[in-house]
């Protein structure tokens, strides 16, 4: 008997990346200084076969990852669950905050408040396994998809990722 085949697709180019500032919080309450990254994102999907009649729909998936990168660029990302982080004051112009007792106060525009409990490259990847679930939720439904996988990369080499299975 052959040895069973996986197959894998990956989407990771350059252009689906997002540069944002976060605080990342370590265990003892303290925190990184407020900086920057330019975090690229990948996406990997798992199938069953690759006959030309399961050919994965690659524009939907592409356009999954560019909404993303999109909607997250030249934001300060904050973790909500954070419990260090703590809303004083938000309004449509302006969102102030504590983090780890420092008080900023933001451009509302320029924040993105994510259902997380820290901003680093592992509750990233996490969480937007369920972003890219709800934005691909056709392409994941086919049955030859049988799990995907999401990379955040802060830099070549360095990053995290988070895989679910589907069938």
């Amino acid at each position: 008997m052959p040895p069973a085949k996986r197959h894998w697709i990956t989407v990771a180019r350059d252009q689906y990346k997002f540069s944002c500032a976060h605080m990342t919080v370590f265990p003892d309450g303290t925190k990184e200084r407020l900086h920057g990254h330019n975090y690229q994102l990948g996406l990997a999907l798992e199938l069953g076969g690759v006959a030309a009649s399961e050919m994965i729909p690659f524009a939907e998936v592409k356009a999954g990852l560019a909404w993303v990168t999109a909607a997250w660029k030249e934001r300060v990302l904050l973790a909500a669950r954070s419990p260090h982080y703590v809303v004083v004051r938000a309004d449509e112009v302006e969102h102030e905050f504590t983090l780890c007792g420092q008080r900023y106060v933001l451009p509302r525009g320029d924040v993105l408040e994510l259902p997380i409990d820290n901003v680093a490259v592992e509750p990233l990847a996490a969480h937007l396994v369920d972003v890219l679930a709800e934005r691909l939720a056709d392409v994941l439904a086919l049955p030859v998809v049988r799990g995907y996988e999401v990379t955040v990369s802060e830099h070549p080499g360095q990053g995290a990722r988070c895989a679910v299975t589907l069938r």
